[in-house]
Parts: structure tokens; sequence; C-alpha cells
């Protein structure tokens, strides 16, 4: 789909303006939104349900299938372009082994708020993804991580470790705490991939902002994280793939494939009652890799089919993510970021599969 309307053309939307649920009149104009009347303003959208642009809180732009790097500015391009017929208008990049900064200087893609390279232990991630590094160097470079993305770091909380057979914590707590800290000190907030129980506890006492997948957080855990704001990213459209891993994985390491069943088989009822206790729970696909980018609507309904409300669903794909990660959503002088869909996706969350229109940067698609 390509822009139809745009540039300085002032525009006119009118419809039902979610999370408000109110019906209102938006202007367009230099691809700012305002309430204020905008006289010659063209009229592109009239009835329907008006949602802050959509987010999808953990992706992966650069990694293609089966983990390939797409270092090619096309390949970025289409990836990133699927993500808007999707009506995903912002994209939190939680490690990527690829430069997108190009990305920046096209308009008609989504933002991307990146978290540089994935930082792992030496030999305990996918091979060529991640910076691999030894303890006592990962608080040095969690500062080269936090000055080269836009406000985050990724580290790889836990990984199989092949001498165990099963998952296991990849960093010593020390170094976990200093890590975190260095982050902080630069203005970064830190994330980390945990698929299992044990780094969790150092992770959260250490005082990270997020965790993402979290499928092995426990009733404890949970409390502390709410307690202290940590949130969580559940992926639940790549917790579906555990099964997968478990067979792969089953000759050889077979303690591993058991405990990636019983964190499949357990995932909705941590993610119900992670929300339950007031944990902030954002929607993210993992897009790049093993889950096609584009399936933001999934895990949406993933999150609702695990025991959130489906307004609390939608609010973690749009309005909550966009407030989380620091942008405007439908506001006087926002930019002009939303998308209309002719049904209440409140109502009916199957509706977010099916956007009319979508307004980036003040730009009709």
């Amino acid at each position: 789909m390509t822009g139809r309307t745009g540039g300085s053309a002032p525009l006119h939307l009118t419809g039902v303006l979610l999370p408000e649920a109110e019906h209102r009149d938006v202007w367009v104009r230099d691809g700012r939104l305002t309430f204020d009347p905008v006289p010659g303003a063209e009229t592109v959208s009239r009835g329907g349900w008006l949602l802050p642009g959509l987010v999808d809180a953990h992706c992966h732009v650069g990694v293609g299938p089966g983990g390939a790097h797409v270092e090619d500015l096309a390949g970025l391009r289409e990836q990133a372009l699927t993500e808007r017929a999707a009506g995903v208008l912002a994209l939190r990049d939680c490690g990527s082994p690829v430069d997108t900064r190009a990305l920046d200087a096209e308009p008609d893609l989504p933002r991307i708020i990146r978290a540089g390279r994935h930082l792992a232990r030496t030999r305990r991630y996918i091979p060529g993804m991640a910076i691999e590094l030894e303890p006592a160097d990962l608080a040095a470079e969690t500062r080269v991580q936090a000055r080269r993305g836009d406000g985050w770091v990724k580290l790889v909380g836990d990984w199989i470790d092949r001498g165990a057979g099963d998952l296991a914590p990849e960093w010593p707590a020390d170094a976990i705490a200093e890590a975190i800290a260095a982050a902080h000190a630069e203005g970064a907030r830190v994330t980390a991939h945990t698929f299992g129980t044990d780094a969790l506890p150092d992770l959260i006492r250490a005082g990270i902002d997020c965790i993402e997948h979290g499928t092995g957080l426990t009733e404890d855990l949970v409390g502390e994280m709410a307690a202290r704001g940590t949130a969580v990213v559940p992926t639940l459209v790549n917790v579906e793939n555990f099964p997968g891993f478990a067979a792969a994985g089953e000759q050889r390491f077979p303690a591993y494939a058991s405990t990636m069943r019983r964190l499949h088989a357990g995932s909705g009822a941590v993610v119900r009652a992670a929300f339950e206790a007031g944990v902030p729970v954002f929607a993210g696909t993992d897009a790049g890799g093993g889950v096609a980018h584009g399936r933001i609507a999934d895990e949406v309904r993933a999150l609702a089919d695990a025991g959130l409300p489906e307004e609390a669903a939608l609010a973690a794909a749009s309005w909550a993510a966009r407030d989380w990660l620091g942008l405007p959503c439908v506001e006087e002088g926002a930019p002009a970021d939303l998308v209309v869909y002719d049904g209440d996706p409140r109502a009916d969350l199957d509706v977010l599969a099916r956007p009319r229109l979508t307004l980036l940067r003040g730009r009709v698609y």
C-alpha cells in the first residue's frame, strides 16, 4: 500500500477516539495532530474507531528466517513495511546484529527504538546474533550498547548450558548488578531474555526494567516485579514454538526438552498472574527468526486468551505501550500516527487484523 496523501496537505478524520471512547474530529497539519479545525483540510476518514498507532514491543529488524542476517536496505524495508501494514507504527527492536539506522531516513517506515546488540556469555546464545563476552567485561560493553541504542540494552539472561543439559543463568549476580547500574548511569533501561526461572531473581533484584518472555516467573517473583514496576513482554506467539524447540533438542538434552514443555504449558497462567498482580504487560511478537513480522494482532489475541481483559490486551499494543516507551498518543501537537478500524477493537480483537487506514507522520496509507 502506498501513501495517498501527505506532505503539508492538511487532513481531517472523524470517529471514536480510543482509549477515551469519545467521538472526535481530528485534523493533521504539518504532520502533527490538532483538535482545532484546519480550513481546507481533506477528509480522509469518516466514522470508525481511531487508535494510537500500534507498537510491537519486542521484534528484531534485520533478522530473517532461521536467524539469517538481513543487511540489504530492501530487505530491511520489507520487514518494516510488513509491520506498517499491520498497523504497527513503532517497533522496539530488542537486539539486532544488523545496523538498521539507515531506516530512520525513510519517512514511510515505523519508528524504531533500538536496544543495540544482544549481550551474551561466550558460546551461550544463537551463533552470530550477540556480542559474546565474559562477566568481567559485561558492564563496559553495556555502557557501549547504552550509547548506541535508543535508551535500551538487551541482556541474554539464560540459555541452554550444554554441560548441564538444561537452561541455566548466563551471569553471576555481581556482574548483572554492575551492568544494570552502568546502563542506568547512561540513561538507558535494561531488558533481558529469560525462558527459565533461575536467572530471574538476580536480574529483578538488580533493578532490571523489563523481562522478555518470562515463562519461568514464579508467584514470588511476580510479586517483586509488581512492587518494583518491572515490566514483562511475554511474546506468546513465540512461546508457541517451545514444543518444537523441545523436540529438536530432546535426543541430546532431554532435561531441556522437559523444561521447555513445562514452560510452554504454564505460559498463559504466568501472564495472567503477572497482570493480576499489577505487573505492566506489553505486546511483543519476537518477530525475526522464527516468527514472521506483522503478527501483532495474533499477540494481542494471545494475551486475551491468557486472561487479560480485551481492552487491557489492546492497550498493551497501543496507548499503554506508547506511554511506556515515551511515545505520544492521539493528542494535541503529537506526530500524526494512528490507525483507523471499521469496528471497535475492544469488542472484537479480530478487528486488529483489518486496518481501514493507517496514518504515519501525517501521511495516509
